[in-house]
């Protein structure tokens, strides 16, 4: 895994670490021709230098976004604004984490996407990759 990426977890408290370790174990094996490494301060993924998912330590616990999260049609979810195509979910507790949920939402993450790699390019329309 990303020394970077390790790092950041070594950041977080006892538990928040383990939520993050468990998020980027799966992650790294389900996302294998991803590339990881810390964007804008957090862990993210990307294929084909698009981005596709990450976490972050927030108030709320730790967020899990995806970044085209919106059209993958699931409840647990959530989607916050309208101008972009993310959804989240936040974790308290590593018990939380539903591995076959977080699995099929990365195997989406591959099949829906959308390109934020080229949003400033377009003036903010984002456009389907597939």
């Amino acid at each position: 895994m990303n020394s970077d990426i390790l790092a950041y977890h070594n950041r977080q408290t006892a538990s928040d670490k383990i939520i993050c370790e468990l998020i980027a174990e799966i992650i790294e094996a389900e996302l294998i021709e991803a590339e990881s490494k810390i964007w804008h301060g957090h862990p993210v993924w990307f294929l084909n230098a698009n981005p596709i998912v990450g976490y972050s330590k927030q108030k709320r616990g730790v967020r899990l976004m995806f970044w085209s999260g919106a059209d993958f049609e699931e409840k647990d979810l959530t989607v916050i604004g309208h101008k972009f195509k993310d959804a989240s979910i936040f974790y308290q507790d590593v018990s939380q984490i539903k591995v076959n949920d977080l699995r099929r939402w990365l195997n989406k993450s591959r099949a829906i996407q959308w390109d934020y790699k080229n949003l400033i390019k377009r003036k903010g329309r984002l456009e389907r990759v597939k």
